[in-house]
Parts: C-alpha cells; sequence; structure tokens
C-alpha cells in the first residue's frame, strides 16, 4: 500500500466503474429493475464503507489490516460482479 489517498481512489475507481456497468446492464439488457437497484444500492454501500475503513484503520497490526482489507474488498467486488452477471 503505497497511501491512503492512492488505496481511496482505487476504490473510488472500482465502485464507479461497477456502478456504470449496473446501469448499463440496467438499460440496454432491460434487466430486472428492482435487483439492478439493490446492486446499485450495494455498490454504493460497498464504496462508503470501505472508504470509512480506510480512513479509521484498527490499532494493531496496520500491514495485517490493509492486507484483510484489499481481501474483502476483492471478495465484495467478486460477489457484486456475480450478481451482475447472473441479471
Amino acid at each position: 500500500m503505497a497511501n491512503k489517498r492512492n488505496l481511496k481512489k482505487a476504490i473510488n475507481y472500482v465502485a464507479s466503474d461497477l456502478f456504470l456497468e449496473c446501469i448499463v446492464l440496467k438499460q440496454i439488457k432491460k434487466a430486472d429493475a428492482t435487483k439492478a437497484d439493490e446492486i446499485l444500492a450495494d455498490i454504493l454501500c460497498l464504496q462508503n464503507d470501505f472508504l470509512a475503513r480506510v480512513g479509521h484503520p484498527q490499532p494493531g497490526c496496520i500491514k495485517e489490516y490493509y492486507r484483510k482489507l484489499n481481501k474483502d474488498f476483492g471478495d465484495e467486488v467478486g460477489n457484486i460482479i456475480r450478481r451482475m452477471q447472473a441479471m
């Protein structure tokens, strides 16, 4: 991890890409609007949650904290992508 600012930028970048992709799927594929809206809300919650976690690390081993944060973020993004593919 280079610094918190770069990590926050990466989280915002990934979240905005997911958000845009979900909107495109909703409009072009005429996907279920309620499922798409739920996914959009989850993307926003994901972004807010992880930005808060970056800004306020738990005391202790900082490297392990950010490794876990990175892994958790990847897992959540993977879940959202799978849900978008199932639409």
